[in-house]
């Protein structure tokens, strides 16, 4: 067999379907790149690995610049990934620039994380940039991890990161929940993003009645996953536990008045400068998370 030539082969007619066929582009890429990868294994396995470097040298003289010895390798561990992870399938929302971006990481459970949101959020490669960036798998917790590893059923609740990265534009020391607030407000969408799918703005500073005395929520959200409401409370010390009752308050208040009776109970989301493991484990409502924020 001439692998050199079925590697030629393979790389001139997805440059004709992608000119003739800019619809399906990405999937000949990708058909392509993994039929590639194939032919350069079975090549190094007869003449060793050394045939990646000739076979780039009369592909660069005979196609162009762009089949470099770095690009081989791509194609070659590209194939290797979805070979040894047995992937039934890849989703039509990732192009070959995505995968460029995933098999830079090390880590095989960090690469199914960001291929998952990628595909169900329709990250561009940018997006895919700088969600990898700004470490998000690393701010899931250990059990959320081990569902990824494993492949067990996962909840909205479980991609919330922890800590919380908030855009800090002011570059000062946040002293009041009210500030807090409006740094939050000033990027909304990428505080959402944080939390994860599906949190959709409602109202900050949304007014409540008890008794004879007004309340305000500071956020609050709606998730469109959960069906239901989200109340968040900003605070800029650590957790107490006088939080936890007034968060169950506000919580218990959206499920008598406002929430109606298709719609889940809410659930409540503490987000504040230091978390205090020892007053969660004794909360008994574990419709309530809490979460660290840190700015950047």
């Amino acid at each position: 067999m001439n692998y050199y030539n079925e590697i030629k082969n393979e790389l001139i007619n997805n440059e004709i379907t992608k000119r003739v066929k800019d619809y399906s582009k990405n999937r000949s890429d990708l058909t392509t790149y993994y039929n590639v990868g194939k032919l350069l294994s079975d090549a190094g396995k007869h003449y060793g690995e050394g045939v990646i470097k000739e076979y780039s040298e009369k592909l660069i003289k005979e196609l162009g610049k762009k089949y470099s010895i770095r690009v081989l390798y791509k194609m070659l561990k590209f194939y290797n990934f979805i070979t040894d992870k047995k992937l039934p399938t890849v989703s039509a929302k990732l192009t070959w620039s995505h995968f460029d971006e995933l098999l830079k990481l090390k880590n095989i459970n960090s690469i199914y994380y960001y291929m998952l949101i990628s595909d169900q959020q329709n990250l561009s490669v940018r997006q895919l940039r700088e969600r990898i960036k700004n470490k998000e798998y690393e701010r899931l917790d250990d059990i959320t991890k081990e569902k990824l590893m494993s492949k067990k059923v996962t909840t909205v609740e479980d991609f919330i990161k922890n800590p919380i990265v908030i855009k800090n534009s002011i570059n000062k020391e946040i002293i009041s929940e009210k500030a807090l607030q409006r740094i939050i407000m000033e990027d909304l969408p990428s505080f959402l993003k944080e939390l994860g799918n599906g949190f959709t703005f409602v109202e900050n500073e949304y007014k409540i009645r008890i008794g004879n005395s007004y309340n305000y929520i500071d956020l609050l959200l709606y998730n469109i996953k959960l069906n239901c409401y989200v109340v968040v409370e900003l605070k800029v010390t650590e957790l107490k536990k006088e939080h936890i009752g007034q968060i169950e308050v506000y919580m218990n208040y959206i499920d008598k008045n406002l929430k109606d009776i298709m719609q889940d109970k809410t659930i409540g989301i503490i987000i504040c400068k230091k978390d205090n493991k020892f007053i969660m484990e004794y909360c008994s409502d574990k419709r309530i998370l809490n979460k660290e924020y840190k700015f950047v």
